[in-house]
């Protein structure tokens, strides 16, 4: 406003008033000696048109900017103003007007974005309250692996990071406990495909197993493609452990049913042909104790017909057995006489023999366990045969023993391969009933849930770790006798 201080020196008064006028209000005044002017008057030139010259010296220019009126320059000086004078006072109200409306402009912009981005800081923060307020643990990541969001459900429990550690952190650095090329991999596939991928796994974490929820959901900024993903990791600990024993109990019950009808409708005809073949055998006896042979092998064959008839009634038996389990006969025995009785029922079996298999048995390890020693046979060659289907013909299996960490984890046993693997998304699934990764016609789905059944009847659990490609380790967890 240097303009007003060349307009009061072209003026040549000893006392001179100068007032600049917005709408708004006074915003500038340059003043010689005591000389006012009435807002009034000034109020009135805003609304006039032109300049309005006094005989006292004042005069009060309107200022536009085209058809906008945006104020007014106001001159009061001890004695009239001569024309020329009035010329210099329109003049620089002429400069002034459009500087006036600049200003005018810029100021309601700033007003507009101070109340837009007061908008947007208050949209921002009721969103952020709506994802911390989410049961559920959530965090986004970019396209170079970066957290962009996380909420604050990730900040609680044992491995809760704080938000402002983990944003613009890679991913790799604040999950460190997860393998990073899994992680890479999950991410990339979302990435690439934009299919949402949902899976579950097991933590020990807070100390107790518990079952999570993870889905990796693709998120857009532009049509351009998938640039971040959202992962919410949700705790289904309580729903798994509901949805399984119904599951277990609707299952458990049809093969209840199934078996009962299987017995009812099966073992009448193999008593049949049982008796038949015994019959018969009694017949070739008489005949042969009359000197009469008959010419073949119907001794033998009778005898097949006799076995295989008993085979099909322990089919039947077993899946009562399942259905309807028998007291067991407990003991104190020792895992380690338990793995080498399971290697030594296996040693013969003709597939083992192609496969490399190394024993690991603790030999300081004298802790008990109060078990049926045959059912924990039936566990660990259920595990040892489902190793071999996983390599194949050819890998390795290890079978191996070590102290657990309490009275309630006190023997540890790990049966290891380095076969395909199990998909991260089917490890919560493998011990539920009728549930098999294995090619038609291989497997029952049977087996596992049997071992899960026998172990959680000991007082213990299975776990697995598994990588797709490298392999997979069961574990079998036993409390000590004195944990009993």
């Amino acid at each position: 406003m240097d303009v007003l201080a060349l307009l009061r020196g072209g003026l040549h008064a000893e006392e001179c008033g100068i007032w600049l006028v917005t709408p708004a209000g006074l915003i500038r005044t340059w003043g010689l000696g005591d000389l006012t002017i009435g807002v009034e008057d000034v109020e009135a030139a805003i609304d006039a048109r032109g300049s309005a010259p006094a005989a006292d010296g004042a005069l009060i220019v309107r200022l536009t900017a085209g058809d906008h009126r945006v104020g007014a320059l106001a001159v009061r000086t001890i004695r009239p103003l001569a024309p020329a004078e009035q010329d210099l006072v329109a003049g620089v109200a002429n400069v002034l007007a459009p500087v006036l409306a600049h200003s005018e402009h810029s100021h309601q912009l700033e007003e507009e974005v101070a109340i837009r981005t007061t908008q947007v800081t208050d949209e921002r923060r009721f969103t952020e309250k709506i994802i911390d307020s989410l049961p559920v643990g959530l965090y986004v990541i970019d396209r170079d692996f970066r957290i962009q969001a996380w909420n604050r459900k990730r900040e609680t429990g044992m491995q809760g990071v704080n938000r402002e550690e983990a944003i613009g952190r890679t991913i790799f650095e604040i999950l460190h406990r997860q393998p990073a090329e899994m992680l890479r991999r999950e991410f990339e596939e979302v990435f690439r495909t934009g299919r949402i991928q949902q899976f579950q796994m097991e933590s020990f974490a807070t100390g107790d197993l518990r079952t999570y929820r993870i889905t990796k959901i693709p998120m857009r900024l532009s049509d351009a493609g998938v640039t971040h993903v959202i992962t919410i990791g949700e705790d289904v600990t309580d729903w798994k452990e509901a949805e399984g024993r119904f599951s277990e109990a609707e299952k458990l019950a049809a093969l209840g049913q199934l078996s009962a009808g299987v017995m009812h409708e099966i073992n009448n005809p193999l008593a049949t042909i049982a008796a038949c073949a015994e019959s018969l055998q009694l017949k070739l006896e008489d005949l042969e104790s009359q000197g009469i042979t008959l010419k073949g092998d119907y001794n033998e064959l009778l005898t097949i017909v006799d076995n295989e008839v008993h085979r099909c009634k322990r089919i039947v038996d077993g899946l009562l057995d399942f259905s309807r389990p028998k007291p067991v006969t407990k003991e104190l025995v020792h895992i380690n006489q338990v793995v080498e009785k399971t290697l030594f029922l296996l040693k013969h079996h003709v597939r083992f023999k192609k496969v490399h298999v190394h024993t690991h048995l603790d030999p300081d390890l004298q802790t008990l366990v109060y078990a049926s020693a045959e059912q924990l046979v039936q566990v660990f060659m259920a595990l040892l045969l489902n190793a071999l289907d996983a390599i194949g013909d050819s890998g390795t299996i290890i079978i191996r023993t070590r102290p657990g960490r309490s009275a309630s984890e006190a023997v540890l046993a790990e049966v290891i391969d380095d076969g395909q693997g199990i998909p991260r998304g089917e490890q919560g699934k493998i011990f539920e009933p009728f549930y098999t990764t294995k090619a038609p016609g291989r497997g029952t789905g049977l087996g596992l849930s049997i071992c899960y059944g026998i172990v959680s009847d000991h007082g213990g659990r299975i776990e697995v770790d598994s990588v797709p490609g490298k392999g997979s380790t069961f574990r079998v967890i036993l409390p000590g006798s004195e944990g009993q």
